[in-house]
């Protein structure tokens, strides 16, 4: 196993030891760390990916948004506040620094309206049966 392997392989691990802190802890993102753990597997380890996705506590996270169905209202939630209260620290330790403090705040916005933008996943709208129209004769 090569060292880009190896750190890659280690990186998702972390990623994923923190989105499961993320599942517990009201102020911790899940789905961006498993997101980020399935990329660091899905260049290092197809075991690992494959393991990821099809864990029934973690897959879900990954599934939902890389399908296009989004991800829930808490984990939007959670990550802007995570996100805002980053950003804020950030600019605080910078101590005034006008153009870093003003970079700092367009990727806040830009992320902010990403999330926003993302469809918002709900269990019981995706678990409905589809209809099937009768064929008029």
């Amino acid at each position: 196993m090569d060292v880009r392997k190896a750190l890659l392989i280690f990186l998702g691990t972390v990623c994923v030891g923190l989105g499961v802190l993320g599942m517990f802890l009201p102020l911790m993102p899940t789905t961006v760390f498993l997101l980020l753990a399935a990329y660091c597997y899905s260049k290092s380890s197809e075991r690992f990916h494959t393991w990821l996705l099809n864990n029934r506590w973690l897959g879900k996270y990954i599934t939902t948004y890389k399908s296009g169905l989004g991800i829930t209202a808490r984990q939007k939630c959670t990550t802007l506040l995570t996100l805002w209260a980053s950003i804020s620290v950030s600019i605080w330790f910078v101590g005034g620094r006008f153009w870093v403090t003003l970079i700092l705040l367009a990727v806040a916005i830009g992320v902010t309206i990403h999330i926003l933008w993302l469809k918002t996943y709900r269990a019981e709208t995706a678990a409905e049966p589809l209809v099937v129209q009768a064929e008029e004769a």
